[in-house]
């Protein structure tokens, strides 16, 4: 998925949560802008996660991030990247050590533009994340990284006492639980 790919899915792109129908013009905007997959577009940039499930679709993959210091799904910097799925999957293995990560649909599964709060001279910036489902299996060992403080599989009815109030990371796991592609 290049530049011109995303661009078009995200405009083919539905979604009946309000808030992530909001972020699709954003989005779309950022495609035409060169510096759009480099970390050092202070005012944002394209970040590529991975929303890991098991295949019964009972628990979710989550990392508590080392820097931010919340359960997140799994995911990261393009880094000059425009394939944001190459993205997803290699910081989904990179951050958790799974090899059996399987694709479950290459199209964006979700999007979420959130405040990335300053850290030493990175001013505060936007990430704009694109997220795919993503499916592993659940008896393979988990590697913790440097990125994170704890790896877990957490089970659905529990993700969202552990997330708080995260409209993003419970808008996954409502599709995760409605969606069609079960098995």
């Amino acid at each position: 998925m290049d530049r011109l790919s995303l661009r078009t899915n995200l405009e083919n792109y539905r979604t009946p949560f309000e808030e992530e129908a909001s972020f699709i013009p954003d989005f779309i905007k950022l495609t035409h802008d060169e510096q759009a997959y480099a970390r050092e577009r202070e005012a944002g940039h394209f970040t590529g996660s991975a929303w890991i499930v098991n295949k019964r679709r009972t628990h979710a993959l989550m990392t508590l991030h080392r820097k931010l210091n919340r359960w997140l799904q799994l995911g990261g910097h393009a880094d000059g990247n425009e394939n944001l799925l190459e993205v997803a999957l290699l910081e989904a293995q990179e951050e958790s050590g799974l090899s059996s990560l399987r694709i479950v649909d290459p199209g964006i599964f979700d999007i979420d533009r959130h405040i990335i709060p300053q850290k030493g001279d990175i001013p505060e910036h936007f990430h704009y994340d694109v997220r795919f489902l993503i499916e592993a299996e659940m008896n393979e060992p988990l590697v913790l990284s440097e990125e994170s403080k704890d790896l877990a599989w957490i089970p659905f009815d529990a993700v969202e006492d552990l997330v708080g109030f995260n409209p993003s990371i419970t808008r996954m796991l409502e599709k995760t639980s409605k969606s069609e592609i079960l098995l």
